[in-house]
């Protein structure tokens, strides 16, 4: 029996879907999917019965997964961005696990580097940070306090701070308190890849003032870091002239 497919959308632009998501959704029966947030241009033409499980609680999704599954129908979960990164798959996956039911997870484009994409920006730049962060403000839904934005702030990665726009003051508090630079660069991307996508750059001193004025609540991500920078001055070694590896002496 075919599997259910939990397919990551992407960050919007249609286009950005890979192949296999295409391909998946065009084949499927049924087909549920986060209606709040993906866009519906990815299901023009689809043969499915399509569900938008924006009105839906966990019991609710799961009886229409279960039900199309064993009447011998393809099932397609979509959901935005890539599942894997605050996707809430985990819950829909263990309770197919307890009905015995085969699933597969297709990856998207992440939001956070479809507005690294919109900003032109490498999130690694040698010398300056070579890690990067996804996280999210602490709201309605608790953070650890391990991880804290004020104690991730401490090391100064790159960091794409999901679902907190709305919090963009606690934000920019947090970030300072933990240790980055009030002269930081930030980037806030609503709609990253959509046709109406916006961009409000700053830095932690006036990225406040600016979202507000922009009057961007959500459906943005919020982008921390000196990889922000213009022209940062290190460059790669991968293509250094000097630098020897495995392909090129």
């Amino acid at each position: 029996m075919t599997p259910v497919c939990f397919v990551g959308a992407g960050a919007g632009d249609p286009e950005l879907l890979t192949l296999k998501g295409r391909r998946l959704l065009d084949e499927a029966d049924v087909i549920i999917y986060a209606g709040s947030l993906v866009n519906p241009e990815l299901l023009a033409g689809v043969r499915a019965t399509v569900h938008d499980s924006a009105g839906m609680d966990l019991d609710q999704i799961m009886e229409i997964m279960i039900k199309a599954h064993r009447e011998g129908k393809k099932v397609v979960r979509l959901h935005t961005g890539d599942p894997a990164i605050f996707g809430a798959i985990r819950e829909q996956m263990r309770r197919l696990d307890a009905e015995d039911i085969e699933y597969e997870v297709v990856p998207g484009v992440s939001s956070a580097l479809a507005s690294a994409a919109a900003l032109k920006v490498e999130l690694t730049v040698p010398e300056v940070t070579q890690t990067v962060i996804f996280t999210r403000q602490a709201g309605r839904t608790p953070v650890p306090e391990r991880e804290s934005l004020r104690n991730l702030a401490r090391i100064q990665a790159s960091m794409c701070i999901f679902l907190s726009v709305s919090m963009i003051d606690k934000v920019v508090e947090e970030l300072t308190g933990g240790g980055y630079p009030e002269d930081t660069p930030v980037a806030v991307v609503e709609k990253a890849s959509w046709p109406d996508e916006r961009i409000v750059r700053g830095t932690l001193a006036d990225i406040g003032d600016a979202v507000r004025t922009s009057g961007i609540r959500k459906t943005a991500m919020i982008l921390v870091g000196r990889a922000l920078a213009d022209g940062p001055s290190a460059a790669s070694r991968l293509y250094d002239a000097g630098f020897s590896h495995e392909y090129r002496k």
